[in-house]
């Protein structure tokens, strides 16, 4: 609950000094095709932990992937998120682990999203957009996007 807390102050702080992200692209692919993205990067603890929130829109085709340098099995919350999102947790090769969907929270208590599986990125789209093209688990990730994790 602490690591939370901390996430949450970093976060504000973050959006205090007009945090940016870096734009990018990357894809999914599963089922024979391949779903184009414009990403933002989440590459920092500070970027990590502001992620969307406050944000009033996402564009269909639009999301936010974070990059972890090490492995990690942590959570998501949805603390001052404004928009339900679907969330991909994948592997450094970029197959994907498990997707949820997450629903808006504007006041504590806000539930935590934990995928049950050590993931190291972690793609955020409109709720539903992984559904609608009928990709799963065992999709991949890839795209310029991902030359930017952290080493």
């Amino acid at each position: 609950m602490r690591l939370l807390v901390l996430l949450a102050l970093l976060g504000l702080l973050a959006l205090a000094q007009g945090l940016t992200f870096p734009r990018s692209t990357l894809y999914v692919e599963g089922n024979g095709k391949r779903y184009p993205l414009k990403v933002e990067v989440a590459d920092t603890p500070e970027r990590q932990a502001q992620g969307l929130m406050f944000r009033k829109s996402l564009g269909e085709d639009e999301g936010m992937v974070f990059l972890f340098p090490t492995p990690t099995a942590g959570g998501f919350w949805m603390k001052n998120t404004l928009i339900p999102l679907s969330i991909a947790f994948f592997n450094r090769e970029g197959i994907v682990l498990r997707i949820l969907d997450m629903a808006p929270c504007r006041a504590d208590p806000c539930p935590v999203y934990y995928p049950g599986v050590v993931y190291q990125g972690a793609l955020e789209v409109n709720q539903g957009w992984f559904q609608r093209r009928g990709l799963k688990e065992g999709a991949r990730v890839g795209g310029e996007a991902l030359r930017l994790w952290p080493r």
